[in-house]
């Protein structure tokens, strides 16, 4: 038996996964924390807002304000990184994460917590595309990349689905508090292995152009404001002067964001990549995809704790149906693509995805049993269409340009799910309550939680479906099931 040699930072590439086990495994470490950072909370929210007092706008902005950054800022990190080198990017993004996370400690108010989240989003932006991007730095064999690809993409979505878990089980120990200081130690060992086995970028691999910082602010502004203009709809009244003028200013923002973007030389986004129907259908349905994925999470946690009074750990253990969907569903969906080609297989999930949520509106009262049927055929439907316009969007752009893919992917999920947490938070806040009560629930509120939770699931029913099957009617008939970016013409 052959014993595998760490190569050096100076070396470009592995012969192997096996010799690439240090970088590849500190990139999937990277990718796991940032992925898993976006649900971990979600099931400490209801022991979050009994210490800090917050209400339910309050949880949906713990939650939503990490990705809402996250989100907003990927592209801006991608840029950056083709930039400055994606691996000096890396590394700052993984110190400022670790770092960020032990000041948890000096939280005393829900709001402290929500811009500790939304720092976090930032750090966590300056890793998502890049840990994606550098995988195919580490081979030049085709087939192992799309192995260590498809390892990336396990990993990142296990992080996502096992977060409620996690933190669940952390919690029956520790204080909430905690389920952010661990991603301290994680950082760093991610950091060691990325300096150690990641080659140093080359300057001739690298882009002079300019950043674009105004289209970044401009396209935060944008999602942030119309976010917000649902929590303030709740709290001051939809005519209010906040409401309306939070309405206003993200619209301006957005037009704003489109303006600048066509007129710059060095936009954030370029919007003439929009004008590839696949890159467009791609981007819609994945943030359909997010929409019912994030508000399914945040409104079960929720139900789970409060409506059926079960503990973290229990909550948590709830998910499992997802979480074995997620990583069973794999085979499933690579037939669906290789057997009806990516627009009809597309179509199928968005179906799925649909009628989970249309089952969910009935079945919030029926027990677990129906509950746990919803969240395997909602899991089935999301592990299509992520894996499907994941495939497509990176095939559909130039080789020198997957960075930008897989920041345009991850944007669309991150503004995804930042909408599909604010409409559960502001659909319960209006239906239900705007104070989450501590401790066991009335009967009366209970039957009242459950009819904001089927108009709720009922409307997003419609939502998602119609824009997932949109964005799959505009895909190609391509078979594909494998990431392979295609060379650029000139």
């Amino acid at each position: 038996m052959t014993t595998a040699t760490l190569q050096t930072p100076s070396s470009r590439t592995y012969p192997s996964l096996r010799a690439a086990w240090i970088p590849l495994a500190a990139l999937c470490l990277a990718f796991f924390v940032e992925m898993v950072d976006n649900t971990l909370l979600s099931i400490a929210l209801p022991t979050i807002g009994r210490d800090l007092g917050g209400g339910t706008t309050a949880l949906q902005w713990v939650t939503g304000a990490y990705s809402l950054t996250f989100g907003g800022l990927l592209l801006t990190a991608g840029s950056m990184a083709d930039r400055l080198g994606r691996r000096r990017v890396l590394l700052v993004g993984l110190a400022a994460f670790g770092a960020v996370s032990l000041c948890v400690v000096l939280v005393t108010t829900a709001g402290e917590l929500i811009a500790l989240r939304a720092v976090l989003g930032i750090a966590a932006a300056a890793m998502a595309p890049i840990t994606n991007s550098l995988v195919f730095r580490l081979f030049d064999d085709a087939a192992l990349r799309m192995r260590a690809m498809t390892v990336m993409i396990v990993v990142g979505m296990s992080g996502f689905v096992l977060g409620p878990l996690l933190g669940g089980t952390a919690l029956a120990h520790v204080g909430w508090e905690w389920l952010l200081l661990v991603n301290a130690p994680i950082a760093l060992i991610a950091c060691i292995g990325v300096r150690l086995g990641v080659p140093a970028d080359r300057p001739e691999d690298l882009t002079k152009d300019a950043l674009d910082i105004p289209g970044a602010a401009l396209s935060v502004s944008a999602i942030g404001l119309a976010c917000y203009s649902l929590t303030s709809g709740v709290e001051h009244g939809w005519l209010s002067a906040p409401t309306l003028a939070s309405i206003a200013g993200a619209v301006v923002a957005a037009i704003a964001f489109i303006r600048h973007e066509r007129r710059s030389a060095a936009p954030m986004l370029d919007l003439r990549l929009f004008s590839n129907g696949t890159v467009r259908g791609a981007a819609l349905a994945q943030i359909g995809t997010s929409i019912a994925m994030a508000s399914v999470m945040f409104g079960l946690i929720l139900h789970f704790q409060y409506a059926y009074g079960w503990s973290p750990v229990r909550a948590g253990l709830a998910n499992l149906p997802i979480i074995v969907t997620m990583l069973a569903a794999t085979p499933l969906s690579e037939w669906l693509a290789r057997r009806f080609g990516h627009r009809i297989a597309c179509l199928v999930g968005a179906a799925c995805l649909a009628g989970s949520l249309a089952g969910l509106a009935w079945g919030v009262d029926h027990g677990y049993a129906a509950i746990a049927v919803c969240m395997v055929f909602m899991t089935v439907g999301l592990r299509t269409v992520m894996t499907i316009c994941a495939v497509a969007l990176v095939d559909a752009m130039p080789g020198n340009r997957t960075s930008i893919a897989a920041a345009l992917n991850d944007t669309a999920q991150e503004v995804g799910s930042s909408v599909g947490t604010a409409v559960v938070g502001t659909l319960i806040a209006a239906l239900v309550t705007t104070q989450l009560p501590a401790g066991t629930w009335s009967g009366d509120l209970v039957a009242s939680f459950f009819h904001g939770e089927r108009i709720t699931y009922a409307l997003l029913a419609v939502v998602v479906g119609v824009i997932a099957a949109g964005g799959a009617l505009s895909l190609t008939d391509s078979h594909s099931v494998e990431e392979h970016p295609v060379e650029e013409t000139v």
